[in-house]
Order: structure tokens, then C-alpha cells, then sequence
């Protein structure tokens, strides 16, 4: 293995060295990081062969590299995994297909263990099976449901290890209108159960009017579609709300706002999602995703921090055409998969580090500076993102279904991939590049991140260490402090200004949240994820509000965690361990 000499914070190495590094027989890592980006850059520059066959890929390949090595990108897991290995599946997101017969879903569990053997993640929709009790004529019986499929699934993916780096995920969804919405609503209100996936209901634009009219609402059997019954849309909307303040399950996907996006809706609709929901795709479809790092896009004048637009500028290009290259060169699980996702080439760059890049800028997350920051922001995140798909499509033609595409219409829009930008939530990846999540506001100043180890690995924002030390407030017992509280709002000896800046999840209101989302989402041609983090303490009303909030702010889903209501959670604040996260983590900026 080479030296080490990328700037790596002790908990990206860790990562990396249990999930992402090649290893021997005995499990022993046989590259370092350099050599990890280099090898994931030799492989993505080698499709500029395919259309050029005297194309500089070394050049190409160096750029990639110091953009990978530099930290300002990354893309999904599984192509920092398997790219120039004999995995050489790239994609993180699939959607499978599930219709209401035995063979088409046994298809669907075979399908996703093969794909989450590769390191993929898989979205179904259960809407097309026949509800509980209902007649099947071939056996004279009584149909289980979707949701007792819905375990075969999760207990087949339990059985699947991603080729030894991590666990398959899943995300099931089920129309409203379907009559075994309330079952699946309570599907995983006792925790332990449906560990494998994410639930989100997929909310018509018929039961949002439903709900403001306080009207009844059909449900409808998808074999007949005959209405089985007609329930109360808000009482049913009120089960839906309270579910999600209980345990943070189920999520919500607005279909019409999602089908309304579309790229290609003569190629089909749109029922599921990846296991986040954010990326929205066709049965038999994958998408890749990259992240760009704004917390690397600044730059300093007059001693003070201010956007890199150039820099993003560069960033933006290099990254669309190296997830361009990541459909030509990956190893696909099904010839179907391929075909799709080569007709549509989707791509998903979207950003992380933006709590961190608003912290450097001095704008609160929490304050309207921010919302129009985000504006400008995601609208030339957008623009630039567009502006290099089309150039692409000007050297290797548009995607092969354009003709069947909403674009087709649109003189001047010929792109080379359907859609190009996402958010994802960018969970492991974040931790490599040493930044914030998305576009999520900090979780907590000081937490424990549960993630590969039981203990949690410890975490503190460096750039607050940073400005404590400059000020001269720092010490281990202020620490020890927002280790046990998180947020810094009701800490004494911390000048006000630190603490306008230095903003939590919980420091947010539920309104500001979905506000940062829907400012995202006009710019974004796929999903945005985005979880409303709120405090214990928060109330129902409050998540009826946001979801309320989001449909009308046009967001394609929305998902809510209430703090402490799982027993166990990714993230958690209360680590009295001061040293230990300093000396973990404190790097400057």
C-alpha cells in the first residue's frame, strides 16, 4: 500500500477500512485510500474510450482522481466499492417491478438478493397486489397481502450480505387507495420488525383534496378496481401523521408531483422509489448518484470565507461526465436493468456539505438569508449540471429514449442523460469527505454516529472546535457540555453570534425545514431527501404541518424522526467523551 497522504479525518479512515478498501483472504486491507481513488479513476476515465478511441484518458483519469482525492466528490457506495474490481456493479439505486401473481413476486426477491449481493439498494411498489382476504381463483383460498410478502422480502435481504461491505436495503411503497393501507401504515410500529426497510406511502393529489375537503375517499382493489370501501381522508391522513410522530415510519411520496417530472412517461409511470426516496425511477431502472462537498467550494477574501463558484463550476463538470462514464463501464444484474437504465442514462449529482458551507458563509440555517442562498445556489447547481449534459450530448448523442422523453418537445433541450441531479442523503459518504449530510442542517454540534461500530463513533464539528479555540472559550469542559446537550443554543459562555451560526436539526423550525427542501426541489430534476429532524419533545401537530407544508410546497416526499422514538438510531447526541472527539476530529477547516 502507498503512504498515506490524502487529508483524511480518523473516522473517514475507519470507514473506509472496514467497508471500502480491497482486502485479503484474511480480510486485511490491501490498498490505502490513494489507491482506492486511484483505481476507481482509471476505471470511470476508460469509457472515454468507447466514444474516442484516441481520447487522453490518462489525463482524464488524473482529473478525476485529485477531484475524488481532494475530497470535493464522491460517488454512491457501491462504485467507491467495486469500480475496477470483478464486482463492477457502480449503481446504488434500482427499482424492481412487483405484479400480483406468486411467480412475478419470488421474481422480484430473486432479483433484489442478486442485486444487493452487488451492493445495490432496491424500491418496490406493493400497490398491484391483491389486498388481504381476497379470492384467488386457482387455489380457492385467500390472498395474504403485500405486507406479508413484504417479510419474505425483508427476511431474504437479512439473509444477503452486499458481498461482505454492508446490508441490502429496501423501500416498499403502497398507494393510499389501496384497502391495506391502514396495515401498512402500523407495518413497523414494534421496532425489530421490517428492519430491512424504509415504508412510504405513496399520496395521491385526489387524497390531499380529500383531506381539505374532509371528505371520504375510496379504496380500491387493484385486481378489480372495485371500491372496497370508502374511509374519512383525514382520519385516515391523522393514522398516517401519528405513525410517523411515533416512530418516524411511514414517509410520504406524492405520486402526481412525481409523475409530473417525469423524463419519459410513455416508458411507463412512476410507483417506487430508491430506499431513501429521493431518486424516483421506472420498474427495472437504476440510477447512479455523486455528491459535490460545498464545504470545499469557498474561498477566502478579505479574511473571510465567500462561494467558489469557479471552483463548483469545474467540480460540476467533472462529475457529470465521470457518472456518464459510470453507465458504460459498470456490470449490470439484469439484462432488463441494463437496457432501461442505458435507454434513460440517469444520472443523480447532487451536494452535501451545505450546513457546513452556510456555516463558513455566516448565514444560519434557520434564517431567510438562507432560504435565498439556497436559491441561488440550487439554481446554478442546476443550470451548470444542464449545461454539461447537453455538452455531452453534442459528443455522444442523447440518451436513446429522448424521442420518447418530455424533451423531444423542447427545442434546445437535448440532453445526454434523462435526469441529472438528486439529493441524496449521502450517509457514509459524507463521512469520507468529512462534511455535513445533504442538505441537512447539523444534527448536533457534538454526537455519536452508530454506523459499523456498536459503541458509535464519536463526532464533533471541527469548525466549532475551530472558532472555540480562535475565541477563546474552548475548553474540555465546554465539551463535555455540548457532548451532552447537542446543541449550544442554552450553553452559557458562548458569544450569541457562534451560536446564530452554529445551528441544529432541533434549533430548526419544522416550517424552515420544508422551506430548505422545496427551494431545493425547484432546481432538482429527480427527488430531494430530506428528514425533518425534530426535538423529543415535538408534537403531532407539528408533523401534520410539515407534510402539509411539503405537499404544498410542491416536494415529491417527506420524511420526519423524532429524537428517542426508535430505540436505536443512527445518530444520538449524550457522548460524554470530550478528549476522545477532539482527538478524533479536530481538523481544521
Amino acid at each position: 500500500m502507498r503512504e498515506n497522504t490524502i487529508s483524511l479525518s480518523p473516522n473517514a479512515r475507519l470507514i473506509l477500512e472496514k467497508r471500502y478498501l480491497k482486502k485479503d483472504a484474511s480480510c486485511h486491507p490491501v490498498e490505502s485510500p490513494e489507491d482506492m481513488f486511484r483505481r476507481i479513476a482509471k476505471n470511470i476515465a476508460s469509457a472515454e474510450l468507447i466514444y474516442n478511441k484516441k481520447a487522453d484518458v490518462s489525463s482524464l483519469e488524473e482529473q478525476f482522481y485529485n477531484l475524488l482525492a481532494s475530497l470535493q466528490f464522491m460517488p454512491n457506495s457501491p462504485t467507491l466499492m467495486n469500480a475496477g474490481r470483478d464486482f463492477q456493479q457502480l449503481f446504488a439505486c434500482f427499482v424492481l417491478p412487483i405484479e400480483d401473481s406468486i411467480e412475478s413476486i419470488f421474481d422480484a426477491v430473486k432479483h433484489a438478493a442478486i442485486i444487493h449481493k452487488s451492493g445495490g439498494g432496491t424500491g418496490f411498489s406493493f400497490s398491484r397486489i391483491r389486498p388481504k382476504n381476497d379470492g384467488v381463483s386457482t387455489s380457492g383460498g385467500y390472498a395474504s397481502g403485500p405486507i406479508s410478502f413484504m417479510k419474505v422480502f425483508n427476511e431474504a435481504t437479512e439473509a444477503i450480505n452486499q458481498g461482505g461491505f454492508r446490508r441490502g436495503a429496501n423501500m416498499a411503497v403502497l398507494r393510499v387507495d389501496h384497502p391495506d393501507i391502514v396495515d401498512f401504515i402500523q407495518a413497523k410500529k414494534s421496532e425489530g420488525v421490517l428492519t430491512n426497510f424504509n415504508i412510504s406511502i405513496g399520496i395521491t393529489n385526489a387524497f390531499m383534496h380529500a383531506v381539505d375537503k374532509n371528505s371520504g375517499f375510496p379504496l380500491i382493489n387493484p385486481r378489480t378496481r372495485v371500491v372496497v370501501k370508502t374511509i374519512n381522508a383525514n382520519e385516515l391522513f391523522e393514522q398516517i401523521v401519528r405513525s410517523a410522530w411515533e416512530n418516524g415510519e411511514p414517509g410520504i411520496l406524492f405520486l402526481d408531483t412525481i409523475n409530473a417530472a417525469n423524463p419519459t412517461p410513455h416508458m411507463g409511470e412512476i410507483e417506487g422509489t430508491n430506499p431513501c426516496g429521493e431518486q424516483p425511477l421506472l420498474p427495472f431502472e437504476a440510477c447512479v448518484l455523486g455528491s459535490i462537498n460545498l464545504a470545499k467550494m469557498v474561498k477566502i477574501k478579505n479574511e473571510c470565507f465567500e462561494t467558489d463558484w469557479d471552483c463548483l463550476e469545474s467540480a460540476i463538470q467533472l462529475a457529470v461526465r465521470f457518472l456518464d462514464n459510470v453507465i458504460d463501464v459498470s456490470k449490470y444484474p439484469l439484462p432488463q436493468i441494463e437496457y432501461l437504465t442505458k435507454g434513460n442514462r440517469k444520472i443523480g449529482l447532487g451536494i452535501m456539505g451545505f450546513a457546513d458551507l452556510l456555516i463558513k458563509m455566516g448565514i444560519p440555517y434557520n434564517s431567510g438569508e438562507a432560504i435565498q442562498f439556497t436559491d441561488k445556489l440550487m439554481c446554478f447547481f442546476s443550470q451548470k449540471a444542464n449545461e454539461v449534459s447537453i455538452k455531452l450530448a453534442k459528443e455522444r448523442d442523447v440518451f436513446p429514449n429522448y424521442q420518447k422523453s418530455i424533451y423531444a418537445q423542447k427545442e434546445g433541450l437535448k440532453f445526454r442523460n434523462a435526469t441529472r441531479t438528486t439529493i441524496a442523503p449521502t450517509g457514509t459518504i459524507s463521512i469520507i469527505a468529512n462534511c455535513s449530510s445533504g442538505i441537512e442542517p447539523l444534527f448536533a454540534i457534538a454526537y455519536k454516529r452508530h454506523v459499523l461500530i456498536e459503541d458509535g463513533l464519536p463526532e464533533i464539528h471541527p469548525l466549532f472546535v475551530e472558532v472555540a479555540k480562535k475565541r477563546g472559550f474552548y475548553s474540555e469542559k465546554l465539551l463535555d457540555e455540548v457532548s451532552k446537550e447537542g446543541s449550544i443554543q442554552n450553553i452559557k459562555g458562548i458569544p450569541g453570534d457562534v451560536k446564530r451560526i452554529f445551528i441544529t436539526a432541533r434549533d430548526v423550525s419544522p416550517e424552515q425545514h420544508v422551506k430548505i427542501q422545496a427551494t431545493c426541489q425547484k432546481y432538482i430534476d429527480s427527488g430531494v431527501s430530506k428528514t425533518i429532524n425534530f426535538s423529543k419533545e415535538a408534537t403531532v401537530d407539528d408533523v401534520r404541518k410539515v407534510f402539509l407544508l411539503a405537499y404544498k410546497n410542491g416536494c415529491k416526499g417527506i420524511t420526519v424522526y423524532r429524537d428517542k422514538s426508535r430505540m436505536s438510531q443512527v445518530l444520538s447526541v449524550e457522548c460524554t467523551c470530550a478528549k476522545q472527539l477532539v482527538t478524533k476530529n479536530s481538523i481544521t477547516a
